[in-house]
């Protein structure tokens, strides 16, 4: 009990030890850390917008607050010091002839609203400025302008977040599993991927990289060697129809990284099948990319996926999303090569060969038969 107690322990640890070592999670986030980057973090405010847009929603709406917020208020401590200097405040005294900088202005609050009123363009003309300040004059244009700005920047980054092609990708969605099982007479890796909406995607072509460590004859080690997999469906892989679930495959050939592995021994490979679906918004025609991966675990040897396309009485076709990821278990090799071989076996038996070395012999039929 205690030695079947510590080899679940030890297969739990190590299938969540390889978990972790995902590159790319399910939802096609990226699973990688800069360290001891020589170049200061700096870099990054010079491509300002990307680092804006690349933020998360809670930063992008403090620096929107704090943008305008701290505007105003700068502003107004620039607008009381201007009324301060002039001797517009009410502990100056003013006499009843005195013109002020800005009308109204009698502290810090009527400051601050003066600077709110005037850089969102409000105008209750109760406050206002009048021709006695060049200073207040030249104050009130920079502020108009800056206003201008900072309205353009963040309604812009606000706008262009909330219309990025990344949120388009989420209603992309890929098969929990792959299965490998025949298809077309040919052993084929299948990957089931839908839209989730009725618009298209433009020009949209799918491709697969192979992440896994490998050893080069120098000794040197690569880890993350990325491999090529080419992915089709049966119209090719370039400009699918993805009005429906597309199921696509990878022919498991002799070219193919999955030709050595077999049922038994899959789930003892370290790898992860990364696939990549890119394509352009219809709506919008913003370029657009999705991504998952699959490990070991992953991939079910010997299935197939169900059918959920099906024909309803008023002509309507109709898909079932809740056998989206079901699978059914078929019969198979247990590997592509017992799976070619066993092809290679009778086509050889259809065909005949000819023996050099065969003579044919005539017998003679004997007259007499000796007992």
């Amino acid at each position: 009990m205690f030695n079947y107690l510590r080899k679940r322990f030890a297969s739990h640890i190590t299938e969540r030890s390889r978990r972790k070592a995902r590159l790319v999670s399910k939802d096609g986030r990226c699973n990688i850390e800069f360290g001891n980057v020589e170049q200061s973090r700096f870099v990054f405010l010079i491509d300002i917008w990307t680092t804006i847009l690349d933020l998360r929603w809670r930063y992008k709406m403090t620096i929107f607050i704090s943008a305008f917020l701290g505007s105003w208020f700068l502003f107004g401590l620039l607008w009381y010091v201007v009324a301060y200097i002039h001797k517009d405040l009410p502990e100056f005294n003013p006499s009843i002839n005195h013109t002020p900088c800005v009308e109204n202005i009698n502290g810090l609050t009527s400051a601050f609203l003066f600077s709110l009123e005037t850089q969102v363009t409000i105008g209750y003309g109760f406050r206002c400025v009048t021709e006695q300040c060049v200073t207040a004059i030249f104050l009130l244009i920079f502020q108009s302008i800056l206003g201008v700005i900072i309205n353009s920047f963040m309604c812009g980054a606000i706008l262009a977040k909330i219309s990025r092609s990344k949120n388009r990708a989420k209603t992309i969605t890929f098969s929990r599993n792959a299965v490998i099982s025949k298809r077309g007479g040919k052993l084929c890796l299948l990957i089931r991927v839908a839209n989730l909406r009725k618009s298209l995607l433009i020009g949209s072509h799918i491709y697969g990289k192979l992440l896994k460590t490998t050893i080069t004859p120098e000794g040197e080690t690569i880890i993350l060697d990325q491999v090529n997999i080419e992915f089709i469906v049966d119209a090719g892989n370039e400009n699918l129809f993805f009005i429906s679930p597309l199921t696509i495959y990878h022919i498991i050939d002799k070219n193919s990284p999955f030709f050595h592995m077999a049922a038994e021994t899959i789930l003892q490979q370290d790898f992860e099948l990364v696939v990549f679906l890119d394509g352009t918004v219809e709506a919008t025609s913003a370029t657009c990319q999705v991504r998952t991966s699959y490990i070991p675990e992953e991939v079910l040897w010997g299935y197939r996926f169900a059918p959920i396309v099906s024909k309803t009485k008023e002509g309507k076709y109709r898909v079932d999303f809740q056998n989206f990821s079901k699978t059914v278990a078929v019969e198979m090799p247990h590997c592509a090569f017992c799976l070619y071989n066993e092809k290679e076996a009778k086509a050889k038996e259809k065909k005949g060969y000819d023996n050099p070395g065969f003579v044919l012999a005539e017998v003679s039929e004997a007259s007499d038969t000796k007992m």
